[in-house]
Parts: C-alpha cells; structure tokens; sequence
C-alpha cells in the first residue's frame, strides 16, 4: 500500500516492498506529484544508483558481446552507446544491457539485482575471449525532463546530441536493408571528473544519465542545482511513455517485439546469437502473439494500484499481466501491461479490482 507522505521526507522504495530490487533508492522525496510535474515541466535528478555496472575491457570486449546478444557492436564507436539483450535459446528476454564505449572500456550497466547472473553467464562463455570482465565504481542517476539540457550545461561539457534510431524495415525485407551498426546510437560526453553522461529519451523528455564515479557523484549532482525527485515520478513518465522495464514489464517468455525492443536492441540482419532464430521467424512471419499496451485504469472500485503479476482479464479469460503501475499527474491511474495481440482497444479489460481500457495512442 502507499502511504501518505510527509512533505520534505524521502522515504525508500524498500519502505513499501522490503523485497523489491528497488528498495535501496528513494521512492518520493515529500511530494510525489510535484516531483512528477518537475520532470514533465523542468527537470529533476532521479536517484537510479541501484543498477548494476560493469567494465569490460581487452581487445576482444565488443566482438565477445556482440556475438552473445541481439545488437550489432563491433561498429559501436568511441563515444557512443547503446542496448542489446540477452536471449535464451528461445528468443526470450533474460538481460537488456546499456552498453556505453569510452576511452577502451566497454561500461554496461543493468538493471538493479541481476548483475551477479550476468556475470555468471558472461564469464561461462569467455572461454579463451580477451576480456576482463570487473564491477565499476560507477552509479547511475538520471537528470530527467525538458531543462535536463540547460542544467547539464552547468557542468561544463557539450550536451550530447540526440540518439540516432534507425527504422524497423518491414518482414521479407531485403538483404542490406541494416547497415552493420547499432539500431540505436546513444551519445556520451565524457566529464572532467570522471564518469560521463549518456543522452537519451522518455517520449519527447530528454533524459541524461550521469555515470558517476561513487565517491564524487554529489559533488557533481550539486554543481547542477535541480530538485531530487523518486523512482515514482521517473517509474509513472516512463509508464506514459510505452516503454518497457525489463524484468518489471516481461514474464520469462517475453521476445522483444512484444515489448518495442526491436529497433533499441535488437538488430535483424545481425545472426548466430543465442535466439536469434525466434526473432528472425516472428519477424518475417508473423505477429508476435503479446503486445504492450498502456492501460487507463478507471480507479473506481479501489483506489490502490495493481501489482506487477495481476492477472489481465477480459470477459472472465486472462489475457494478460500487469507490469508497471502508477498515479500520473496528469493521466490518472495507469499501468502498462502485455496483452495478447488480438485484444482490441475497445474490449472492457479488468485487472485486479480495476476496470481498464487500452489508450487509444
């Protein structure tokens, strides 16, 4: 349940869910909604530092994860980043990596509690690779909304340019239709301090990310002079946004497309990956059979939110689950949830307590 909240308090996301792979970082800081509104309107710092980060290095670090995961990365060029996944043999969903290239270090960071699995898997499978696989002292927070970039200019770097996407080409698509890079370019500038700053977006807020080195990172946070805001307000602007958390938005057999991966992390005339051949088939071939959809919730019946897992149903018949779930400061009530494909927007949806609709958008 939440709690009310008491204004000029930050209180944990642990304080809700002791066991949630985000209790170590702050939920709100006093005001939820006028956090919320600060990213939509001006831009607050989002304490992300719970992720996992690592350092790859060696001659052999962008050959070894490119021939493991989804995306192309042998072409990813000093100074820039991107996502690729890790897939099993299935084409399901086990890892999305942001992996960042700087100066001879391949930074990758993840999400919060599965970095240790990663590591497991990336050093079964170096065999006699050159790569040094090693955690980074290095934390992430995210300086979010539309004067992210003014305040960025206070650290005295050239903001990075606007991420690079290329568009999904269609099934059948002729061969050289990709071109052998990243579907997905993320710019970083590095700072004086060390660490660096990664561009990228939430809908139309631009979002930064500040790779900091641990022992400095408030020092630089305070050179920035914006409010803090909780892992509510950025969980509720990513929901609006459609875009996926992995491992908060998928089950164990989520394939890419279902959740608008492709065109962040996976590229399709890229081959012999683990899973590959599921994608290239649901692609070419068909549809997948789940899609993620944002659902209005009519906060009637109960004013408490669904939980990750509940159960999706439409005329009694689960069609799917709740993934993230949040009070929008100017939607409402929503959650993005993977639905079978075939549900149509206008199908009366309950989850939970809740009567729900798919967002006409």
């Amino acid at each position: 349940m939440r709690e009310l909240c008491v204004m000029g308090t930050t209180v944990l996301m642990g304080h809700f869910d002791p066991d949630s792979a985000d209790a170590a970082v702050a939920a709100h800081h006093g005001d939820p909604n006028r956090e919320q509104r600060t990213l939509l309107t001006a831009a607050g710092i989002v304490d992300r530092s719970h992720r996992g980060v690592l350092a790859l290095t060696g001659p052999d670090r962008l050959s070894f994860l490119h021939n493991l995961t989804s995306q192309h990365l042998t072409a990813l060029a000093d100074g820039q980043g991107t996502r690729t996944l890790v897939l099993s043999p299935h084409g399901h969903i086990e890892h999305e990596l942001w992996v960042s290239e700087l100066d001879g270090t391949l930074w990758v960071d993840v999400e919060p509690g599965t970095v240790d699995t990663l590591v497991t898997f990336l050093t079964r499978m170096r065999f006699f690779t050159q790569v040094e696989i090693k955690p980074a002292d290095l934390v992430v927070h995210s300086l979010t909304g539309p004067g992210a970039l003014a305040a960025a200019a206070k650290l005295g770097i050239a903001v990075p340019a606007e991420p690079d996407v290329l568009d999904v080409p269609g099934p059948k698509f002729a061969t050289g239709a990709l071109p052998p890079r990243p579907t997905t370019v993320y710019a970083l500038t590095p700072l004086p301090g060390g660490g660096f700053v990664r561009r990228h977006s939430l809908g139309d807020l631009p979002v930064l990310d500040l790779l900091l080195p641990a022992g400095t990172a408030a020092a630089t946070l305070a050179t920035l002079d914006v409010p803090p805001a909780g892992l509510w307000a950025y969980e509720s602007v990513r929901a609006a946004a459609k875009q996926a958390r992995v491992g908060v938005d998928t089950d164990h057999r989520t394939l890419p497309s279902e959740v608008d991966l492709t065109a962040a992390a996976v590229h399709l005339e890229k081959g012999c990956y683990r899973g590959q051949e599921t994608v290239a088939r649901v692609h070419h071939l068909g549809k997948p059979p789940r899609a993620l959809r944002l659902l209005h919730l009519d906060g009637i019946a109960t004013d408490e939110l669904p939980v990750r897992g509940t159960e999706i149903t439409a005329n009694g018949r689960t069609v799917g689950f709740v993934g993230t779930s949040a009070r929008h400061a100017e939607l409402g009530p929503i959650a993005l949830a993977v639905v079978k494909r075939n549900i149509s927007g206008d199908t009366p949806l309950t989850a939970g307590e809740s009567s729900a609709s798919i967002d006409p958008d």
